[in-house]
């Protein structure tokens, strides 16, 4: 299973209402996996039914990052931030966490 959140680090709060995708790439090719929108705190923990067994492969995760704050009537340099990971072991639950301002972001793996 992946989860993330997102805090807002410019407002100190969790960044509700960004919309995130989450992409497989194997042979260079891309699939959408899931998408989905934080919630109120910013966590998106039902981005992927828990049936679903994930499989070894590399994944993106992108954040819509410039729509959630120009909604806010903020400017902001990332229109998107895309999380490139891969995921060697498809038993265990992955935690991708990110902090996001108007002018940067981090991110690290969870837990």
């Amino acid at each position: 299973m992946i989860t993330t959140h997102v805090l807002d680090l410019s407002t100190g709060r969790p960044a509700a209402g960004v919309r995130v995708v989450l992409v497989s790439i194997e042979d260079g090719e891309h699939t959408t996996v899931a998408t989905g929108v934080t919630d109120p705190d910013g966590r998106l923990n039902d981005l992927m039914p828990q049936s679903r067994r994930l499989e070894a492969a590399i994944y993106e995760l992108t954040f819509e990052t410039g729509i959630y704050f120009s909604a806010r009537g903020v400017l902001a340099f990332h229109p998107s931030v895309t999380v490139t990971f891969e995921i060697s072991e498809g038993e265990q639950d992955y935690h991708v966490p990110l902090l996001i301002s108007p002018y940067g972001y981090t991110t690290y793996r969870g837990s």
